[in-house]
């Protein structure tokens, strides 16, 4: 007896009940009061990737993976490497693609932290860059070890108030190439109010001085992304909702 193939149904309904979690306000906003209770637990700094610290959110991770395998880049670029789990976890995804590098810019590697990448089998397919990430040495660093024609994501995931979001945006965003993603992490941060916001984070963890207030700046200044409303939908009990962008134009 044969069995129906319903990988198609199945797919229709996943990108069909996105849609609809993404635009479900009430439970964003159950979602949001969440992730500010976990907050109290350090929850993004729980949690490891191959024996590494990863400070994300166990869902952004999965929309990265996801978004990664789909496009499959030549490079991805992550400013904002901490304690190495991130960049160490984008390379084994392209380390079972079969091809890529991640560069990872952070203004201060620590010795420990560095060491940590170093020693890891997985280290051969990131180069890490010193300095502030947006300062045009840097940015000239990043853009000389990417190989001509090699298809591009950006991730910005370091200092997360929105003139500094801006001017990374406006420096890395005109490298990612068609087909490939755009992600400003954090972006959550522009649904918290101040009065709301973690106290241990009040400078930067309220509307306005903050990534999503960037990201809605910047794209205003180009037409060339779109909001993934699939990826971004499901991202509840998540840093970045709507912080996934599809590089839609060259």
């Amino acid at each position: 007896m044969s069995v129906k193939d319903d990988r198609k149904e199945f797919e229709e309904n996943r990108v069909q009940q996105s849609v609809a979690l993404g635009q479900d306000k009430f439970v964003f906003s159950r979602s949001l009061e969440l992730v500010s209770d976990l907050d109290r637990f350090d929850y993004s700094y729980l949690w490891t990737w191959l024996g590494v610290p990863i400070i994300q959110m166990p869902a952004d991770v999965m929309a990265t993976q996801e978004v990664i395998w789909s496009t499959k880049p030549d490079i991805i670029i992550e400013t904002g490497i901490a304690r190495g789990g991130s960049v160490l976890f984008m390379a084994s995804i392209l380390e079972l693609i079969g091809k890529g590098q991640v560069i990872g810019v952070d203004i201060d590697i620590r010795a420990h932290n560095r060491e940590s990448i170093e020693s890891h089998p997985m280290s051969r397919r990131v180069t890490m860059i010193e300095g502030p990430s947006s300062d045009p040495r840097i940015v000239a660093q990043v853009a000389a070890n990417i190989p001509e024609g090699a298809s591009v994501m950006v991730i910005l995931d370091s200092d997360h108030s929105r003139d500094h979001v801006l001017s990374e945006l406006r420096a890395y965003a005109p490298l990612v190439t068609k087909g490939c993603y755009l992600v400003v992490a954090d972006t959550l941060v522009g649904h918290v109010d101040e009065a709301n916001a973690p106290r241990k984070r009040s400078k930067l963890w309220f509307k306005g001085n903050e990534p999503l207030a960037a990201l809605n700046d910047y794209l205003r200044e180009t037409d060339r992304f779109e909001v993934d409303p699939v990826v971004n939908g499901k991202l509840v009990v998540s840093s970045s909702p709507g912080g996934y962008l599809k590089c839609v134009r060259e």
